[in-house]
């Protein structure tokens, strides 16, 4: 499916007329029977992104603006039958359950989009996107949370605490809680994620003991430059791990060698990968992710 002017165009005219049209087409969406797809691995593409500001994509600031262009590249991915699940906030969850994209995808709704990037309250990440409830009503299968840990920023405490909630509330409801912790400091006024291996293992810990139980956490980890440091990493718990894919590699070909080592790892299920397969360098969506399905 790919998407053009005539069909947003649409969905505008349906969200005007017809707002009721996404709770009727969530009810009547097929759900997936597992979290692993064909491959045996989850592989989710997200894009959750501009809720929280960020737009860029290599070096367009503004690339994840054009709603028709990403709608169009996410249902290309989506097409993919080894993508198996997608990740976002609810406007874009809806445009594509009113695009019928979302039959047999496991749907992740973005649940904490309130630290804006570049803000002096970046780290105050509070829940402004969906909650546990929402995400049972709609019909979706996970929430997704970003637990970044400043120690010299106080604004993390609540965070934490707002995360935890919403592990517990998710488990209570026998829905996926996907947390994706850094231990995060400000430099030169913004805030840098530190990816050391000591760092992201710290992450792990915390993450891992969110909530009233851990029965249905997954972690949502980056593939840091110390290879032999990510099995330190995901060896710091025996919660399932999908690997995040950030920003738009230099080199595309160093980032699939990484991702390829690391999914070996036992506690390694699968890919969350947005940005870097939505807008490879070369402009081919579907060459991108058929590449990244191969390492699964």
């Amino acid at each position: 499916m790919s998407t053009d002017r005539a069909t947003v165009r649409t969905l505008a005219d349906t969200r005007a007329t017809r707002p009721s049209a996404v709770a009727d087409l969530a009810a009547r969406r097929v759900r997936p029977h597992s979290f692993l797809g064909p491959t045996g691995k989850l592989m989710v593409i997200a894009a959750d992104h501009p809720a929280r500001g960020a737009l860029r994509a290599g070096s367009d600031p503004l690339a994840m603006a054009d709603r028709n262009d990403l709608l169009d590249r996410m249902c290309l991915a989506l097409d993919r039958p080894e993508v198996n699940g997608v990740l976002g906030t609810a406007d874009i969850l809806e445009d594509l359950l009113l695009l019928g994209a979302l039959d047999g995808k496991v749907v992740v709704g973005s649940m904490n989009r309130g630290g804006l990037a570049g803000t002096s309250f970046e780290i105050d990440d509070r829940f402004t996107g969906y909650d546990a409830d929402h995400i049972a009503s709609m019909g979706f299968d996970a929430g997704k949370m970003l637990l970044r840990i400043d120690p010299a920023d106080a604004a993390t405490a609540p965070t934490i605490e707002s995360c935890a909630r919403a592990v517990t509330a998710l488990a209570d409801r026998g829905l996926m809680a996907m947390v994706e912790p850094f231990i995060s400091h400000r430099v030169d006024g913004r805030v840098r994620n530190d990816l050391g291996t000591e760092a992201v293992v710290r992450s792990v810990t915390v993450a891992a003991g969110l909530g009233a139980t851990s029965a249905y956490t997954w972690l949502k980890l980056p593939v840091t430059d110390d290879l032999e440091g990510m099995e330190r990493v995901l060896g710091a718990s025996t919660l399932p791990a999908v690997l995040l894919g950030g920003e738009v590699p230099d080199d595309p070909d160093a980032a699939f060698a990484a991702f390829e080592r690391v999914l070996k790892l036992p506690t390694a299920k699968g890919l969350v990968v947005g940005r870097s397969l939505l807008y490879p360098t070369d402009g081919d969506v579907v060459g991108a992710v058929d590449r990244a399905v191969s390492l699964l």
